[in-house]
């Protein structure tokens, strides 16, 4: 029972964040899309940093709980291709979507309701999808940490990869502005 207060104050926690930072208005969205709002993205990216070393420390305390799931480039393309035209569709991802409707955007309830009959949809064909889309071009488990050899050394350029992509999209994007 205290897992599911933690998930929900933590929730909660990340949903007063991405409301403060502005994730949760549309139009900031689409001009984070049109490189025109550096803000969104830079916290994107800065979240994956905190969230990824967050995650280090805890597998290191032996606290940590993942499951990686092995990468299949068809089913993850055409997954990132229909979650990027909802997004561009509607201006929300899913973690927004939830926040903006706790901020009362009458427009991010429709927003979830297409999310959640499309989980459904997922769902209920999923068994008829592996074969299809997911089996053939099955890669197995792939993560940084196998590529750089240990955990620490995956964290490290991480962070380093991302950390540049904070401060290009802070001069570049920037740049359009003026």
């Amino acid at each position: 029972m205290i897992d599911i207060w933690l998930g929900l104050f933590a929730g909660t926690a990340f949903g007063f964040v991405i409301q403060r930072v502005g994730a949760t208005n549309p139009q900031k969205m689409a001009l984070a899309h049109l490189m025109q709002e550096p803000h969104i993205p830079q916290f994107m990216l800065l979240v994956v940093i905190f969230s990824a070393t967050g995650l280090f420390f805890l597998d290191a305390a032996g606290d940590a709980v993942t499951r990686v799931l092995p990468i299949s480039l068809v089913g993850t393309g055409l997954g990132g291709v229909i979650f990027g035209i909802g997004w561009g569709i509607s201006g929300y991802c899913p973690g927004t979507c939830w926040a903006a409707v706790g901020e009362g955007r009458m427009d991010a309830i429709f927003t979830l309701l297409g999310g959640l009959a499309g989980a459904a949809a997922f769902a209920h064909l999923h068994e008829s999808l592996i074969p299809i889309l997911y089996m053939p071009t099955n890669m197995g488990q792939l993560t940084l940490a196998d590529w750089f050899g240990h955990p620490a050394a995956a964290l490290g350029f991480l962070i380093i990869f991302f950390g540049v992509g904070v401060w290009l999209i802070g001069r570049l994007w920037r740049q359009q502005d003026a």
